[in-house]
């Protein structure tokens, strides 16, 4: 127990940025790596990984069964990451399966646009055609089955994704290639289909 307030909120501050860092990532990070953003040294990175867990398997004081959170840090595969708990699985499977029904937010709607017209494409291009992070919007909609993962970027190492045949029959369309010409629609957007590797 840190008896310097200071030193508490700095030890408070540096946990919860590494809890921002854990809750975006797609594969465990390793603690070098969270080391390195934070700026302290790996073994008090550990440290605080491990005081994190703790913290999310605090129980309720209802004969301490029940978690207070709904998720939990483990650490696995050379990294630490968030993960829902295995007792709330079918409750996480269930929202998932609904949300299949759900409406597409404007962003994931040009998301998928950008995808659709620039397949196959990596995150980081649409990303970069976008100007926003597309990391959590790419999720749902595979998620969703609209888009799918179809190999690597031979340069980069990224995983390219393209559009699915449930993409092609939820729009009525036999191919990509009857996709509407996009500049009536998007204007400004007249050159997203020649959109290069120059503009990044």
């Amino acid at each position: 127990m840190l008896d310097n307030p200071e030193l508490l909120e700095s030890r408070n501050s540096v946990k919860a940025a590494m809890e921002a860092v854990l809750m975006v990532v797609d594969e465990p990070v390793s603690e070098e790596q969270l080391a390195d953003v934070v700026g302290l040294p790996t073994a008090t990175v550990r440290e605080l990984l491990h005081e994190l867990a703790r913290e999310y398997d605090g129980y309720t004081g209802e004969g301490d069964t029940i978690p207070v959170r709904g998720f939990e840090l483990r650490q696995l595969a050379g990294g630490w990451r968030v993960y829902s708990r295995p007792a709330y699985a079918e409750i996480v499977s269930q929202f998932v399966v609904d949300g299949q029904t759900a409406r597409l937010t404007q962003a994931a709607l040009e998301t998928l646009a950008v995808i659709a017209y620039r397949q196959p494409v990596s995150r980081a291009r649409v990303s970069a055609i976008r100007g926003v992070n597309v990391d959590s919007v790419v999720r749902t909609l595979a998620q969703r089955g609209l888009i799918e993962e179809v190999g690597t970027d031979p340069v980069s190492g990224a995983f390219l994704y393209r559009t699915t045949a449930y993409f092609l029959e939820r729009l009525g369309l036999g191919s990509v290639e009857e996709l509407p010409q996009i500049a009536p629609h998007l204007p400004g957007l007249e050159n997203l289909q020649d959109f290069d590797d120059s503009h990044f």
